[in-house]
C-alpha cells in the first residue's frame, strides 16, 4: 500500500489520468534501459568547471532522452506483456508516447525524476505508434532447440 503522504500518492489525487501502475512501469523501464539495454550517457551532477574531477557514484547519473526512454519503454512493454502490451498500457491511461512525457514530467514536478536543461515534454511526442509498434510488429519467436 502506498503511504498517503508519499509524493506519488498526492500526485495520483491531483492528476487522475494515469494509474500508479503507469508510474511504476516508467521507473521499471528506465531501470531496464540502463541495466539491460545499456542506454544512457553518464551525466555528472557537478558543474562544468569541476567536470575534470572523477564523479562519485552518487553524483553520476545515466541520462536518457525522451526518445530513448520511449524506445526502452516499447521494448520493455513487449518483453513484459507481449501482444497485450498496448492493451495493458491503455488500461493505465497511456494511449500514446506523449502520455509517457506527461508521466515523466509529473515525476519531475514532484522531485522523483530529474531533467537536464535540454529536456522538454515534447521530446516524447509521436516517438512511436502504439498500434504499429506494439501490436502489428509483434512476433512470437519460438525457442531454439
Amino acid at each position: 500500500m502506498l503511504d498517503p503522504s508519499h509524493p506519488i500518492a498526492k500526485l495520483l489525487k491531483e492528476d487522475r489520468r494515469y494509474k500508479i501502475d503507469a508510474y511504476a512501469f516508467v521507473f521499471e523501464a528506465l531501470n531496464y534501459a540502463h541495466s539491460q539495454l545499456g542506454m544512457g550517457a553518464d551525466q555528472s551532477a557537478e558543474s562544468e568547471e569541476e567536470a575534470s574531477e572523477e564523479p562519485t557514484p552518487k553524483e553520476a547519473e545515466r541520462h536518457l532522452t525522451g526518445q530513448q526512454l520511449c524506445e526502452a519503454i516499447r521494448q520493455y512493454a513487449l518483453e513484459q506483456y507481449g501482444y497485450m502490451a498496448q492493451c495493458v498500457l491503455n488500461s493505465w491511461g497511456v494511449k500514446a508516447t506523449s502520455d509517457f512525457g506527461e508521466i515523466v514530467f509529473n515525476l519531475i514536478g514532484i522531485g522523483q525524476m530529474r531533467k537536464t536543461p535540454d529536456d522538454r515534454r515534447e521530446d516524447f511526442d509521436n516517438v512511436f505508434d502504439f498500434e504499429t509498434d506494439l501490436r502489428q510488429s509483434f512476433k512470437i519467436t519460438p525457442p531454439e532447440n
